[in-house]
């Protein structure tokens, strides 16, 4: 019998994604920091950062009174009554939340309990609950070979719908299209090119990848968000690609990477494990110079067991 850290999560398979598989990871955000704990430390351990860029939302328009700032005066409204009026605003409370969510074809492998990109909808999910319960809003530029699906930032039961919606279709295509992706290298800049048009002033970033398709042509557009936005980032990960998983003195694996089929020996699994490593450690330099430091989630146990990376 299979113990807790090694069993499939509620509702889950592994391999594909259902509605309740990440309705069922709402209970799993409330191990998240609430909104008072991020406001006073913001991404601790990320970015030594306060909160950028807060907007103003109008309320009302009143009388001016003596020491109000003459920068809010509403001359329209003055001009025709004849009377000094000022605008009122309130601070927006509602913080935007994009995730950048990397679905390509290299996260379509699991040696253990999940597909990379099964977890990487479980923790997407999880970011999102926990945003909606603490009353910002989500919203998602999901990245694949074929498709970017973007989710503009919205609050309560639309931001989470959209989020789960987008999340299960867009899975579900790379499945359905495995065996005819086509390599595209420059795809996740493209997304990052996107993510920077559309990423407010005081937005907090999540990027979700496995680091491989994220290189050093996506640092200019990264380098621009993280001047006006808060970014952090997650590698989620597999125990063969880690090489914590204990295998044979001598074994024949067949394995798919990507468009490629492999069958590892001890011999060509130590090469083949030198270039995924070499690949993660690429994209935590590249991180480091934003001053991000990666996270790190392991798609050969459930979300549910490494609790404590999210908190």
């Amino acid at each position: 019998m299979m113990n807790q850290t090694n069993s499939l999560p509620l509702y889950s398979d592994g391999v594909s994604l259902n509605e309740q598989e990440l309705i069922a990871c709402q209970s799993l955000s409330r191990a998240m920091p609430d909104r008072k704990s991020r406001a006073k430390a913001a991404l601790s351990g990320h970015r030594n950062s306060l909160i950028k860029g807060r907007g103003m939302e109008f309320a009302e328009v009143r009388h001016y009174q003596n020491g109000d700032d003459v920068r809010t005066i509403d001359w329209r409204v003055t001009a025709r009554t004849g009377v000094a009026h000022t605008k009122l605003f309130v601070e927006e409370r509602e913080r935007p939340i994009l995730l950048l969510i990397d679905l390509s074809h290299s996260l379509y492998f699991g040696s253990q309990l999940l597909l990379q990109s099964v977890q990487v909808a479980h923790l997407a999910a999880t970011l999102g609950w926990n945003a909606i319960n603490n009353g910002d809003r989500i919203g998602a530029l999901i990245a694949s070979e074929t498709n970017h699906l973007e989710l503009k930032p919205r609050s309560r039961r639309q931001g989470i719908l959209q989020l789960t919606s987008g999340l299960i279709n867009a899975h579900q295509q790379q499945l359905d299209q495995i065996n005819q992706l086509s390599p595209d290298p420059g795809h996740m800049f493209k997304a990052c090119q996107r993510l920077q048009r559309i990423a407010k002033p005081g937005s907090l970033i999540w990027i979700i990848t496995d680091g491989q398709h994220i290189n050093q042509q996506c640092l200019a557009p990264l380098t621009e968000l993280s001047r006006y936005c808060d970014i952090g980032a997650f590698v989620v990960t597999d125990p063969l690609r880690q090489g914590t998983l204990a295998l044979p003195k001598q074994f024949a694996l067949p394995v798919r990477d990507g468009q490629q089929q492999l069958t590892l020996t001890r011999q060509s699994y130590e090469a083949w494990l030198g270039t995924q490593q070499q690949q993660i450690q690429q994209f935590v330099s590249l991180m480091n110079l934003i001053k991000v430091q990666p996270k790190f989630i392991d798609a050969g146990k459930p979300l549910s067991a490494q609790l404590e990376i999210l908190r």
